[in-house]
């Protein structure tokens, strides 16, 4: 076993005192960790490996000493419990990791990777997250300090000081999962320090109630006098949503002139890749001609938003959507809702859950499934029992006619 011990370095400082360190030995071999104390030789005491009353404080000094050498010797006795074959150096990594393999470096790693790999809105998102758990810290930490006590508080601290909805503490958690998983898939944490899943902290999303508009207020929305071309066009872009199953902002403002083939829409959904194709109903033909005057060649993009970006540049891209969805939505709640005498929340995301609702359970599962372009019948299955409703309202209905 490797011998570990509490040594005074034979390095003098300028001020005349020697650093304390945790010396790890294996095979004659020897690696050190420097402690945050110096102190002066006469002040020492090799032999027992500890600080003689002559230096202030010494009983306290002691024991902090004596407790970081009780945890480098029970993390020491880890490694080479699970290893044949460790080097001092080995075990001087498990007790302090260098900086590269702590938490907050890896961190700072996957965040970065977001932004190159183009990923706007979960760059944007997961950033704060794990700022949030750092403050929380104030300190780097190993990843195996982190475990499910300290993650359930965390949690806590997210609701109860940062004032967040229990769903954004999930997603913080969610954050410090993905940067474990990063880090076990670059081999820089082992998966047994993995403090999520059996028997660690279990993602669970609280339900949320998913609200669409009715039959009756989308058409008040169709019909609504609207004489600002600005609002005209922010309608249209949810109208032409709605009208192809509640298709994603980000694939609206995609869609170009050139994916008009045959009388049919034909795109991919940028989420997943999911390719297909439409049917394209007169009301949405109604308002893409509102734009052909615009149109410079085929595969120029039908809706202005997006017009101008580099493509290439999928950050840039992703950011320029978000601020164009921030802007249409806030159109959507100020100003076309109160046109159309709509009391609900109008965004753009609403047309996907206004679709949902009056499809109810009048499609099979299987078609939606290809309307919304889900990957799994399953994430079908789970969205739409959002919106049906008819069992519980006949079995209450039943109670309460009496």
């Amino acid at each position: 076993m490797a011998a570990i011990k509490i040594v005074l370095r034979k390095e003098q400082k300028k001020d005349g005192t020697f650093p304390l360190a945790i010396r790890i030995t294996k095979d004659r071999k020897s690696s050190f960790i420097y402690l945050e104390y110096s102190i002066k030789e006469e002040d020492w005491d090799a032999t027992a490996g500890r600080v003689k009353k002559s230096y202030p404080n010494s009983a306290r000094l002691n024991n902090l000493l004596l407790k970081k050498l009780s945890e480098a010797t029970e993390k020491a006795l880890e490694v080479e419990t699970n290893k044949t074959v460790v080097s001092a150096s080995a075990v001087r990594q498990k007790i302090k990791p260098t900086a590269g393999a702590t938490f907050f470096a890896q961190a700072d790693a996957f965040v970065e990777r977001l932004k190159q790999a183009g990923k706007y809105n979960q760059y944007t998102s997961e950033k704060p997250r794990l700022r949030h758990f750092k403050e929380y810290l104030k300190n780097d930490i190993a990843f195996q300090d982190i475990t499910p006590v300290m993650l359930e508080r965390f949690k806590a601290h997210v609701m109860s000081v940062l004032k967040l909805s229990e769903r954004s503490a999930v997603n913080h958690l969610v954050a410090i999962r993905s940067v474990f998983s990063h880090a076990i898939r670059d081999n820089i944490v082992d998966q047994k320090h993995y403090p999520f899943g059996k028997g660690g902290v279990k993602i669970k999303f609280p339900d949320t109630t998913k609200v669409g508009l009715t039959v009756e207020e989308v058409k008040r929305l169709e019909e609504a006098e609207i004489a600002d071309p600005k609002l005209q066009h922010v309608r249209n872009l949810w109208l032409f949503s709605f009208y192809f199953a509640g298709m994603r902002v980000s694939d609206v403002f995609r869609i170009r002139w050139s994916d008009l083939q045959d009388d049919r829409l034909h795109y991919s959904m940028g989420k997943n890749n999911k390719g297909g194709s439409f049917n394209i109903p007169d009301k949405a033909r109604n308002i893409i001609e509102q734009y052909r005057a615009f149109r410079d060649n085929k595969n120029d993009l039908i809706f202005p938003e997006l017009k101008g970006c580099d493509f290439q540049n999928r950050f840039a891209t992703d950011r320029t959507i978000a601020f164009k969805t921030s802007a249409v939505d806030k159109c959507l709640r100020t100003q076309v809702a109160p046109l159309a005498k709509i009391d609900k929340t109008l965004t753009m995301h609403i047309a996907r859950h206004t679709f949902a609702s009056i499809s109810g359970d009048k499609i099979p599962l299987q078609l939606l499934q290809k309307l919304y372009r889900h990957s799994s019948i399953t994430t079908t299955v789970g969205y739409q029992a959002n919106f049906i409703n008819k069992d519980t309202d006949d079995a209450l209905n039943n109670v309460l006619n009496y």
